[in-house]
């Protein structure tokens, strides 16, 4: 079965390029949706790597392409109170019509990101158990009914309106390829959605979070693999490898070569991109989000003419 493909809107480019006008990033929106693509992803951070807010952008995408799958790639739960943000997130189910998917992550140890949870007044060491907790309670008030919480937050009969559209809420994927990421995706989580693993890698990691979900009484085939990977496209290789290293090197300001042994990447012609995704597809992953390096009118166009193939 050919996997489904996203987009990932180019949020934080636009922001580095003193373009923060939405309008742009609709129109891409409605652009992959015209070209096949099944879902649009929108990126998150507040101070680290400033762009606009996921939740906000994501309602104008289902507002402009109806029926589009959209989501997070990846929220960081944790730097919100997690009842405004079951709050948010049932409103953007109900507009997407059930077509929303939470992607989450934990946050790398970077000074910038550390600053980024110092500005929140989130205590960085305590991330996880914030996010596990927070989603936890965004679970909960999504059922509809009355809620009770003692931890971190507390509530007394809490009612969040209106409830998902879809029952229970979103899927919840998490990345990460840790041992303790790939543990924690078995146990809790809906989707397995990392940026690092080779195609050997992935098959590896995805079948070691499934066994975790059987052996935590969950139908191991109900976690479903996903990868974020970041293309650059050009017939010349090296052209396409030095845009794939100055993309790289502007977005994270550090050198493209640590991002890239930390991130899955393609540099070079089209005609060997349909077989790098298909090893992915291959190893299992039954969603593929694409990032793009360069022009993304052409990107778009050239990912949907490979598909087609």
């Amino acid at each position: 079965m050919a996997p489904k493909l996203g987009y990932l809107l180019p949020t934080r480019e636009q922001i580095m390029e003193g373009r923060p006008e939405t309008g742009p990033l609709l129109d891409l929106a409605t652009r992959a949706g015209a070209l096949g693509f099944d879902s649009v992803w929108v990126g998150d951070s507040l101070t680290a790597r400033p762009r606009h807010d996921p939740l906000t952008l994501l309602a104008g995408v289902v507002g402009r392409v109806p029926g589009m799958t959209i989501g997070t790639a990846v929220l960081l739960p944790m730097l919100r109170n997690p009842v405004i943000l079951a709050h948010q997130v049932a409103t953007l189910d109900q507009l997407s019509e059930g077509r929303l998917i939470l992607g989450v992550g934990f946050a790398a140890d970077r000074p910038n990101i550390r600053a980024e949870f110092a500005a929140a007044g989130v205590p960085f060491e305590h991330r996880i158990g914030r996010m596990l907790e927070g989603l936890r309670l965004c679970k909960a008030l999504w059922s509809g009914q009355p809620v009770d919480w003692d931890g971190r937050w507390q509530t007394a009969q809490a009612v969040v309106a209106p409830t998902p559209h879809r029952a229970g809420g979103p899927p919840l994927w998490i990345g990460g390829n840790l041992q303790g990421s790939l543990d924690r995706a078995g146990k809790f989580f809906d989707g397995w959605f990392p940026i690092a693993p080779s195609a050997a890698d992935f098959a590896t990691g995805l079948a070691h979070v499934r066994n975790v979900a059987r052996e935590n009484g969950r139908d191991p085939s109900s976690v479903s693999g996903a990868m974020y990977l970041t293309v650059s496209l050009d017939d010349d290789a090296a052209k396409a490898d030095e845009r794939l290293n100055g993309f790289l090197e502007r977005y994270y300001g550090q050198p493209a070569a640590a991002t890239r042994r930390r991130q899955a990447s393609y540099a070079g012609p089209e005609a060997g991109l349909a077989a790098w995704l298909a090893g992915y597809t291959n190893a299992g992953a039954t969603h593929l989000v694409l990032r793009f390096a360069g022009d993304h009118e052409r990107h778009l166009a050239a990912v949907a003419k490979s598909r087609t193939r």
